[in-house]
């Protein structure tokens, strides 16, 4: 899809838009590292609150980036994740268990996944499929 597609936004006042979402799954992993190892962490991607959402505009060279920027992210979280093979560890200031944050990160994925659909669907006028 083209960066205009992709920036565009689901109804107002959402700032919700395909590129938001890759955004915002970006700063999920990096948020996921920061509860794992919470003693050195990692800066927000995009800024404060909303900003993975309201910065998402359409210029090639940010979605480019921000497609860069999941990989990567996503790339560190299952390196972090991998050095713990016991699922039942607690890991983190919270002591939150290593089967518990796979268990949200599916979750996560999986819950905008259905929003990337309808943004699909609103985009190019197919549904059903």
């Amino acid at each position: 899809m083209d960066p205009e597609r992709l920036a565009r936004r689901s109804v107002p006042p959402s700032t919700m838009s395909l590129l938001g979402l890759v955004r915002h799954l970006a700063e999920v992993e990096r948020d996921w590292r920061n509860w794992i190892l919470p003693e050195d962490p990692a800066p927000k991607l995009y800024g404060a609150r909303d900003a993975d959402f309201e910065g998402a505009v359409a210029e090639q060279e940010l979605v480019d980036g921000a497609f860069a920027d999941l990989a990567r992210e996503q790339a560190a979280t299952d390196a972090v994740l991998a050095a713990y093979p016991d699922l039942g560890v607690r890991v983190g200031k919270d002591g939150i268990a290593v089967r518990e944050l796979w268990v949200h990160r599916i979750e996560e994925y999986a819950r905008h996944c259905g929003h990337a659909d309808l943004l699909r669907e609103r985009i190019d006028g197919r549904v059903g499929q």
